[in-house]
């Protein structure tokens, strides 16, 4: 009888073996944690960059400065319109943060369904041309600040900025804000390509 009594109690080993069904289960939880984890990072550095694009396309749409004096002919006055270098930067930072702000909702789908890798694949093809014409605008407008510092010599074109301090100021800050969201978009894609290598 005591032996009946012993054998009876051997199946509780069967309950240690059902309380480890959790802890297999727990690596899949971790994993959609930390891609979750990682979309949620994506989209605060959206809500980022819209932001700094919305900066560098108001920065530089208001810059315009008139000089206080003027002759019977000339007024002295200088306007990003009056540069297509600087119209084409307004007009490419105002088409990424709207692409950027289109952009939320797949950044959210990537939130609610971490796993799914249909968002991430259209995000990171679409981020890569935002990227690539911020950077052509950014660049295209930072050589054309660069010369309204120090002017060419070789081509007699002059430095204005010494007369023109607003304008220059306003549109060099539009140009560091561009550079700053070339920056966040780079962070963008590497997330991206991150979170599709684990999938």
């Amino acid at each position: 009888m005591m032996r009946e009594s012993t054998e009876i109690d051997m199946p509780e080993s069967s309950s240690v073996s059902k309380g480890e069904a959790p802890l297999i289960a727990a690596p899949m939880k971790e994993k959609g944690g930390y891609k979750k984890g990682i979309a949620i990072f994506d989209f605060i550095l959206r809500l980022a960059a819209i932001a700094t694009a919305l900066a560098a396309a108001a920065s530089m749409g208001t810059s315009d400065e008139t000089l206080p004096f003027f002759t019977q002919f000339f007024q002295f006055q200088a306007s990003y319109d009056d540069l297509p270098t600087f119209q084409f930067f307004v007009i490419a930072m105002a088409i990424v943060a709207g692409y950027l702000v289109l952009s939320l909702p797949f950044s959210i789908v990537a939130i609610v369904r971490p796993h799914a890798a249909g968002p991430r694949l259209l995000l990171i093809i679409l981020d890569t041309v935002a990227l690539t014409l911020n950077t052509a605008a950014g660049a295209a407008a930072a050589a054309i600040v660069y010369l309204a510092h120090n002017g060419n010599s070789s081509t007699n074109w002059l430095a204005i900025c010494q007369q023109f301090g607003d304008f220059c100021q306003k549109s060099s800050g539009a140009v560091v804000a561009s550079f700053i969201t070339v920056v966040i978009f780079v962070f963008l894609l590497v997330l991206s390509a991150f979170a599709l290598r684990r999938h």
